[in-house]
C-alpha cells in the first residue's frame, strides 16, 4: 500500500520539470517509434507501388477513425482514472479501468462492420483507378476487420498511464512497432521464405505487430500489480461510469475524427482539380509530420495525468506549472520540425517512391511542389504546440467539449473553407496556406477558453 501511495504522490510532490520528463519521455519515445514505423511502412509501399501509396493516402481517414475511436475512449478512461486517484477513490478508479476495457467490444464491432462493408464503396468514391481501388480495399479491409488488437492495447496503455506508469505503455508500442518494421519489407517485397504480398503485406505486418503488442499488454495488465486493478468478477456495466467516460471520451473521439474529415475534405478539393500530385504530397506530409506531432502527443500522455491528478487534488499552482512547462517542451519539439521542413524538404521527399514505382506522378514536379508545400504547412507547427497543450488541459479536467470546440474551429470551420477559398482564387497550391492560418485562429480560441476556465473553475482550486 505504501508503494502505491508513494507512486501516486509523485504527481503532487515531484519537481515539475523532472516529473513531466519522467512521465513523458517513455511515451514520447514510443510515439516517435510509432511515427517511424508509420513512415517506414509508407516508404516501403511507395517504393513498391506508388498507386498503393496513393490508395493508402486516400483511405487513411478510415484508419484515423479507428485511432480516434480507440484513443478517444481511452482518453476518457484516463481522465476518469487519474481524477479518482487524485481524489483517493481507489475502488472507483478500478471500476473505471474495468469499464474501459469493456468498451473495447463496442469499438471493435463498429469497425468490423466498416471493414466488411464500407471500404470498397469508399475507395470507389475517391478514385477511378482500379489499381488504386484494389490496393486500398486489400489494405484497409485487413486493418479494420482485425482492429480489436489495437483497440485493446490502446485502452490498457491509457489506463496504466493514468496511474503514472509510462514504461509498460512504451514497451507495448515499441514491441508492436519493431515487429511491424521487421515484417514490412519481408511481406511487401517477398524476401526469403515470405510471399510477395505488396500492399496487403504491409497491412498484415501492421496487424501482426498490433496483435503482439496487445498480447503483451494483456499479460502485463492481469499478471502484474498496478495502482488500478481490472476485474470482471461480478462486473455489471454502470451507466453512470460509462457516462463519465464518454463525457470526456466522446468529444475526444469527435475531435480526433475531425482529422479524418479534414483529410477527406482536402482530398476532395484536390480531386476537384484532378491534382493527383497534391494527394501524394499531402499523403507524404501527413506521414512525415507525425515525427513532430507524435512526440507532442507523447508529451500529452505524460502531462494529462499530472494535470488531472492535481486538479482532483485542488492544487492550482502545480496544474499551471504542468501546463506552462508542457507548452515550452512542445515548442522546442515543433521548432525542430520547422527547421527540418525548411532546410531539407528535398531529402524528406526523396525517401518516397522511385523511378519504377511512379506512374501518374512526375517525380520532378513532385519535388518542386512538395518543397513549397512543406515550407508553407510547417508554419503551423509553433501555434499548434500551445494549442495541443491547451487541448490536453481541457481533457484532463473533464472539459472535453472545449477541446471539441477548438478542433472544430481549426479543422472544419477554419481550415477547409479557407483551403477551398484559396484554391478557388489562387490555384490548388495556395490551399497549403490554410494550415498556418487555421492554427493561429485555433490558438486564439483556445486562449479565450482557457481564460474563461481560469476565471471560473480554477478559482476554486488552492
Amino acid at each position: 500500500m505504501s508503494k502505491a501511495l508513494a507512486g501516486e504522490n509523485k504527481m503532487g510532490t515531484m519537481p515539475m520539470t523532472k516529473l513531466i520528463l519522467t512521465m513523458s519521455l517513455p511515451a514520447m519515445f514510443s510515439m516517435t517509434i510509432m511515427a517511424m514505423y508509420n513512415v517506414v511502412d509508407s516508404i516501403f509501399i511507395s517504393n513498391y507501388d506508388m498507386d498503393g501509396f496513393t490508395a493508402v493516402s486516400l483511405a487513411y481517414p478510415l484508419q484515423l477513425l479507428l485511432i480516434a475511436a480507440s484513443v478517444g475512449t481511452a482518453v476518457g478512461v484516463n481522465s476518469l482514472v487519474s481524477r479518482k486517484l487524485g481524489e483517493k477513490e481507489q475502488e472507483q478508479a478500478n471500476d473505471a479501468a474495468t469499464h474501459g476495457l469493456f468498451t473495447c467490444l463496442f469499438t471493435y464491432a463498429f469497425f468490423l462492420l466498416l471493414g466488411l462493408f464500407a471500404v470498397r464503396p469508399f475507395m470507389n468514391a475517391f478514385s477511378s483507378n482500379p489499381r488504386v481501388v484494389e490496393a486500398g480495399v486489400s489494405y484497409f479491409t485487413c486493418v479494420l476487420c482485425l482492429s480489436l488488437f489495437a483497440t485493446v492495447q490502446i485502452m490498457i496503455e491509457k489506463t496504466l498511464q493514468a496511474t503514472g506508469n509510462m514504461i509498460y505503455p512504451m514497451l507495448f508500442q515499441l514491441l508492436g512497432a519493431v515487429i511491424n518494421i521487421i515484417f514490412d519489407p519481408l511481406l511487401i517485397f517477398g524476401i526469403g521464405i515470405f510471399p510477395e504480398m505488396g500492399v496487403l503485406g504491409a497491412a498484415v505486418a501492421t496487424v501482426f505487430g498490433q496483435f503482439c503488442g496487445m498480447l503483451f499488454s494483456v499479460l502485463v495488465m492481469f499478471k502484474k500489480s498496478h495502482r488500478v486493478q481490472i476485474s470482471f468478477k461480478g462486473f455489471r456495466p454502470k451507466a453512470s461510469v460509462l457516462k463519465s467516460i464518454y463525457a470526456v471520451g466522446f468529444p475526444s473521439i469527435i475531435m480526433q475524427s475531425i482529422g479524418a474529415v479534414m483529410m477527406l475534405g482536402l482530398n476532395a478539393i484536390f480531386q476537384a482539380y484532378d491534382s493527383v500530385i497534391s494527394v501524394v504530397i499531402f499523403g507524404i506530409y501527413f506521414k512525415l509530420q507525425s515525427f513532430v506531432f507524435m512526440p507532442c502527443f507523447g508529451l500529452n500522455q505524460g502531462v494529462m495525468p499530472i494535470i488531472g491528478y492535481n486538479y482532483g487534488a485542488h492544487n492550482q499552482k502545480r496544474l499551471y506549472a504542468a501546463l506552462r512547462k508542457g507548452i515550452i517542451i512542445a515548442l522546442i519539439i515543433m521548432s525542430i520540425g520547422v527547421i527540418l521542413m525548411w532546410t531539407i524538404p528535398d531529402v524528406l521527399l526523396s525517401m518516397f517512391g522511385n523511378e519504377d514505382s511512379f506512374t501518374d506522378v512526375d517525380p520532378q514536379t513532385l519535388m518542386i511542389e512538395g518543397e513549397k508545400a512543406f515550407r508553407i504547412i510547417s508554419l503551423c507547427f509553433l501555434p499548434a504546440a500551445a494549442g495541443i497543450l491547451f487541448t490536453t488541459l481541457f481533457q484532463a479536467v473533464g472539459k472535453g467539449l472545449r477541446s471539441l470546440m477548438m478542433s472544430f474551429c481549426r479543422q472544419l470551420i477554419l481550415l477547409l473553407p479557407i483551403a477551398f477559398i484559396l484554391s478557388l482564387n489562387f490555384g490548388v497550391g495556395a490551399a497549403w496556406y490554410a494550415f498556418p492560418i487555421a492554427e493561429l485562429g485555433s490558438l486564439i480560441i483556445a486562449t479565450l477558453l482557457f481564460i474563461n476556465l481560469v476565471k471560473t473553475d480554477f478559482k476554486k482550486l488552492k
